[in-house]
């Protein structure tokens, strides 16, 4: 595999990344030899990187054409390693795995006398390992695909799972534009309780669908045994989280969802693992190695949980074999890679600040074996399946993340712009709204290096825990409670939460990156906070659901909020300013509080003053012509004013304006937005 070669798509970021390495020729000079240096091992030892990745096929268990059972192992440190389960009446010893090279144990099983699988499907197992200390260990296979637990009990079983028809379903088209709905499965009911693959089937996609979402990204599938860590403590990586149904009500899920059009991309932890020992990986030979660093490099403080070796041969056999399994068993669509940040340094973050400095990005801080890692992951998954998206979850600002491999960079698409909702959120916990400064809102929505795309969103399920609120909360706050019913005139704070909601989601919408994303509930202003439960809460469920009955209940204002995120979506759809070029910000004025700027030939206004509107409010515009307003957050039916005429019709002048040929008369209404488009050319207008 070459990936030195050069293109025009990875010209830009081979600027930055020429820049980076005059600036440090130390730590990262290497990494790209060091990756193609990879392949070609994987070529000479394993036949390429298509068979190494294709390793579940292999280790864990397999069933062979006879219907004989093979179990394969990678346990460096044990003395000895025997299977036990239902098959076998729990004997711990009438079983044992054969020693083969470099640590790996195998188990042959024929098949029963009746020609059946000596295991049956969905029986329960356990790998006995006996430790060189003399322990002896009940370890769940790092590759099962399947664990369940007893409703009282807080430990994982593996479970055998070979259904006889295995489920296949095609992919659809990769977007032109992203608009990512975040969800998690066990939260999308409004009853206190663990939802279910089904619900989330029936009585979710269909919302997706209408609101103008085309892809999901689904948290907390890969298993974890602490339901609260909200998916981010994996214990089984090849297992879909049982206590949301079974695999093929997972797979059924990702095919409705593909037959509406909409991709799927997983939430991928393979930043750290759960210390969990008798249902995770941790000590799974006996050892505190194996897939892991042994010692403090081993260990998150700060999570406390384990770190991956990534420089372990059998190591990125898994993790890679990993990836490639949730993309064929169950045909996702991508990844968001979570905690990229930590990856990446050996600091992992803590108590580092990111200013920019190219210096904090190049050194000897940076992990080169996570840096490897992840540029391999990118090429296998972007070689293999075309359209498949990556999306890196980095708070540090390392440049070149989201540039081509070709070009020094680590080949993400996408990379979260972590900095927009920290700023909203500092807004409205620091600001009154005459003090919004708007030249500092436009250069956090814009602060990005260009050839590198990001995913903006106002806010996502990290604003939304516990010891925090969503922002409709943050606007409206215990007013939520009481005065949200169309029976009753709005009162100056549901008024300024319903207004502020929009906009703020529309200008990160439309300025804030080339993709967009919203977690599950927040379209509409969801009250309160995320809790799952746990001792603290007394194990309350009541935080922890999206409560859509909200919206489903026409006398309460949260439908207006669903039907104006449901438009917005749906004038991206058709103008498509997610995958055009940068905007060209005519106006950021301070004293109007009001934001102009251009994005795919359509004109956007936004007017945050609390006070005033301006009936006449000259406009900067490129091409000449006739416009009109297609998206207009003061309409009635979005909870607005209706103050505006929207059969009125504006022409442009031969004026310069703002350094453009042209400019136009618009009306800007206080605490609204407004999106135009020129007729003839049939382009879009937001507000």
């Amino acid at each position: 595999m070459n990936l030195l070669n050069n293109s025009d798509e990875a010209f830009e970021c081979q600027i930055n990344w020429l820049t980076a390495i005059q600036i440090s020729l130390g730590s990262f000079s290497c990494v790209l030899g060091y990756t193609c240096f990879q392949l070609t091992l994987l070529e000479e030892a394993e036949g390429g990187f298509d068979q190494f990745t294709r390793s579940y096929k292999s280790y864990g268990v397999q069933r062979m054409p006879d219907n004989s059972l093979v179990f394969k192992e990678w346990a460096p440190a044990a003395e000895a390693l025997f299977l036990t389960g239902d098959f076998n009446g729990w004997d711990n010893f009438s079983h044992p795995y054969t020693k083969k090279e470099f640590g790996k144990w195998e188990l042959h099983i024929p098949p029963k006398e009746d020609k059946t699988p000596a295991v049956a499907h969905n029986s329960k197992l356990k790998v006995v390992v006996h430790t060189r200390a003399g322990e002896r260990l009940f370890r769940i296979s790092p590759w099962a695909k399947y664990v369940t637990r007893h409703e009282k009990s807080v430990i994982y079983d593996w479970v055998h799972w070979d259904p006889p028809q295995p489920y296949i379903h095609p992919r659809p088209q990769k977007p032109r534009s992203l608009r990512i709905y975040e969800s998690h499965v066990g939260i999308a009911s409004p009853e206190g309780k663990v939802a279910s693959y089904s619900n989330f089937t029936h009585n979710v996609l269909p919302r997706i669908k209408d609101l103008g979402y085309n892809c999901i990204q689904l948290m907390a599938i890969m298993e974890h045994a602490y339901y609260a860590s909200f998916g981010y403590q994996v214990t089984s990586f090849f297992a879909a989280s049982s206590r949301c149904g079974t695999p093929e009500e997972l797979k059924e899920l990702i095919d409705v969802a593909h037959s509406l059009g909409i991709i799927v991309l997983l939430d991928v932890v393979h930043s750290h693992a759960s210390k969990n020992t008798e249902d995770g990986l941790n000590h799974f030979d006996g050892s505190d190695s194996c897939f892991f660093h042994s010692g403090p490099r081993g260990e998150h403080s700060l999570w406390d949980s384990r770190l991956f070796n990534y420089s372990g041969w059998e190591v990125l056999r898994f993790l890679l074999s990993n990836l490639r399994w949730w993309m064929e068993e169950y045909r996702f669509d991508g990844f968001r890679f979570d905690g990229v940040s930590s990856m990446l340094y050996h600091h992992h973050g803590i108590g580092s600040g990111f200013s920019g400095d190219y210096a904090e990005y190049f050194g000897l801080q940076v992990d080169e074996d996570s840096l490897v890692y992840l540029m391999l992951a990118n090429h296998i998954l972007h070689t293999l399946y075309e359209d498949c998206i990556t999306i890196a979850e980095d708070v540090s600002g390392m440049p070149t993340l989201c540039c081509p491999i070709q070009g020094g960079g680590l080949g993400f698409d996408y990379r979260l712009a972590m900095a927009i909702p920290d700023k909203w959120i500092q807004i409205l916990k620091e600001f009154k709204d005459e003090d919004w400064n708007m030249g500092n809102i436009v250069f956090t929505m814009t602060n990005r290096r260009y050839g590198e795309k990001c995913i903006a969103y106002a806010e996502s399920h990290d604003q939304a825990l516990v010891g925090d609120k969503t922002l409709a909360f943050w606007l409206m706050d215990k007013d939520m409670y009481t005065n949200m019913s169309t029976s009753i005139p709005m009162n100056s704070v549901i008024d300024r939460g319903i207004q502020l909601h929009k906009m703020i989601r529309l200008l990160t919408h439309s300025l804030g990156g080339e993709g967009y994303l919203n977690f599950m509930g927040n379209e509409f202003g969801h009250p309160e906070w995320l809790d799952f439960p746990r001792v603290g809460n007394n194990e309350s469920y009541h935080y922890a659901r999206r409560q859509f009955n909200l919206v489903d209940t026409d006398h309460l204002r949260y439908w207006q909020l669903y039907a104006f995120d449901r438009d917005m979506n749906r004038t991206e759809d058709k103008y498509g300013w997610l995958a055009a070029p940068p905007a060209y910000i005519s106006v950021k004025h301070e004293g109007d509080k009001v934001i102009v700027f251009e994005r795919a030939n359509v004109i956007f206004i936004f007017n945050f003053h609390p006070t005033n509107s301006y009936s006449n409010y000259r406009v900067a515009v490129g091409p000449p012509g006739k416009y009109k307003i297609k998206l207009d957050s003061d309409g009635i039916q979005y909870g607005g004013h209706g103050r505006l005429d929207h059969n009125t019709e504006f022409f442009t002048e031969p004026m310069e304006f703002n350094n453009l040929p042209n400019s136009m008369l618009s009306p800007s209404s206080t605490r609204a937005v407004l999106s135009s488009v020129k007729l003839e050319c049939n382009i879009q207008l937001l507000q």
